[in-house]
């Protein structure tokens, strides 16, 4: 059941024809996933015409996997999508921390060290923040 979808062009914003047709699906759908997931919230200019933009045609490819492939109801879906939701937020937390901090794989000899700067001197668990990681990224994970 799984058909091939057009690839995105490089454009800022998309109307709602154009949308229908990249995600294969209806625009009296994508009116109404508007009402359902509040994560899609399309810019409206004059008229009330709808431009959607990128990541909201990524949005609703991963809505329309969810429901038309996987099988899952309006209800499930927008419970799984706040899933991945908290699980990309709490990464990209975890990136900027690990990345923003300075924090370095620093043994337990030399943690307690006091030539080693207040930042390094934090211990990280390399391989356990690893393994979480990778359970988010599966989580994250979606055949389109």
């Amino acid at each position: 059941m799984s058909t091939a979808l057009p690839s995105i062009p490089p454009k800022r914003y998309f109307t709602i024809g154009e949308v229908a047709d990249l995600c294969g699906v209806k625009p009296h759908v994508l009116r109404y996933w508007e009402q359902e997931f509040t994560q899609l919230s399309p810019v409206k200019r004059r008229g009330n015409r709808r431009y959607y933009q990128h990541h909201e045609v990524l949005m609703i490819r991963r809505i329309r996997d969810l429901l038309y492939e996987q099988g899952f109801t309006i209800h499930g879906a927008r419970n799984r999508l706040q899933e991945l939701t908290t699980a990309e937020r709490s990464l990209k937390r975890l990136m900027s921390e690990e990345t923003g901090a300075g924090f370095t794989e620093v043994g337990p000899e030399e943690a307690g060290s006091a030539q080693a700067p207040a930042a390094s001197r934090l211990t990280v668990n390399v391989s356990a923040l690893r393994a979480e990681l990778k359970n988010i990224r599966d989580l994250l994970t979606t055949d389109f």
